[in-house]
């Protein structure tokens, strides 16, 4: 079951008791997390029968252990249970000796009165595990992977609705393009363009222009765009802007190097016959920053994004050892990638 599928779910009343959940998209397991301590108990109950465990700190009998114990008060009981670590391939070396048929038991038989809730928060969990085979089988299994593409416009407006609020449809976009797709971050920057316009209104392009916070990542994509259009006048304000924001020549160099780093793999996977969805994988980027380097790496030759990268190693190089200042350091750097540009435009 998707996450979007158990969150309707629950708020229907329909609450199973276990949940297994699993991947990397904080935002997806917050709003299970939430909606279970909203919709599974009454709210006098919530103070008193709402348990929280730590499975790198608490063994996972111990939490069975209380799954088993009838509530004192009320009719049901939350146990939350994160970090299964023992689930992966290979956990961390700890102390803490869990006994996976104790909780393998309970998937069998659990209790009718407590809702047990089991996170593993990691990218890759050992499959062949007996224990990870039965939480499958036994619990509502929900993976939450980071969207893909073609759903963030559904994530999207489904956050615009929790806030009550529409969004017009260039906004989607425009937040993806200038945030990315942390769902966590765009949450937050929902809430505050909602809290701007009031409940009931639509969020416009101008009020998403506005409002949303810098993002270093995507700065230096627009540094890219700049380049590829041989814009260097462009390229420097954006410098100018960041550097107001109190951003560093250097961390500007790493995230500039990172940028065309994956520029050059995907333009390698590109001509290995690749897809998007192989790239992504291969390189553990999310789909949609996939698809934007296949558009952008298709602006570059391999020697240029090789030579790119050797331009931003030396001049990080020459700014750490104090062989040419920073600001000035830098804005030399963007003239010298843009002649690389203008280069191959010219031939």
């Amino acid at each position: 079951m998707n996450y979007l599928e158990t969150i309707e779910q629950i708020k229907k009343g329909t609450i199973a008791p276990i949940y297994y959940i699993y991947g990397t998209e904080t935002y997806m397991i917050e709003e299970i997390k939430q909606s279970l301590y909203k919709y599974s108990m009454s709210e006098e109950d919530r103070d008193t029968n709402v348990s929280i465990f730590d499975l790198e700190e608490i063994a996972i009998q111990e939490v069975v252990n209380d799954a088993n114990t009838y509530p004192f008060f009320g009719e049901k009981k939350l146990i939350i249970a994160t970090n299964a670590s023992f689930l992966k391939a290979k956990p961390p070396v700890t102390d803490i000796d869990h006994q996976n048929d104790v909780l393998i038991d309970y998937l069998i038989n659990p209790a009718p009165y407590s809702v047990l809730v089991i996170i593993a928060p990691f990218e890759k969990l050992d499959e062949r595990k007996k224990v990870v085979k039965q939480l499958k089988k036994n619990a509502v299994a929900i993976s939450c992977e980071p969207l893909k593409e073609w759903n963030m416009n559904e994530a999207l407006e489904r956050i615009a609705k929790n806030h009550h609020v529409q969004m017009a449809p260039d906004v989607v976009t425009y937040m993806i393009n200038e945030i990315g797709t942390d769902l966590m971050i765009l949450q937050s920057e929902m809430e505050k363009m909602a809290l701007y316009i009031g409940e009931g209104n639509t969020i416009r392009l101008e009020d998403a222009e506005l409002l949303l916070s810098h993002h270093e990542s995507n700065s230096a994509l627009k540094l890219v765009d700049a380049i590829i259009a041989n814009d260097l006048v462009k390229a420097i304000n954006i410098t100018k802007d960041l550097e107001k924001l109190g951003e560093e020549p250097i961390k500007l160099i790493a995230l500039l190097a990172s940028q065309f780093r994956t520029l050059l793999h995907v333009k390698i996977l590109n001509q290995k016959g690749y897809n998007q969805k192989q790239m992504a994988s291969q390189l553990k980027i999310h789909p949609y920053v996939a698809k934007l380097s296949v558009t952008r790496q298709a602006q570059f030759t391999n020697e240029e994004l090789s030579e790119a990268i050797k331009l931003l190693a030396e001049t990080d190089e020459n700014m750490k050892t104090g062989r040419v200042e920073k600001e000035l350091g830098f804005e030399l750097l963007l003239y010298q990638l843009i002649m690389l540009r203008r280069q191959k435009v010219k031939v």
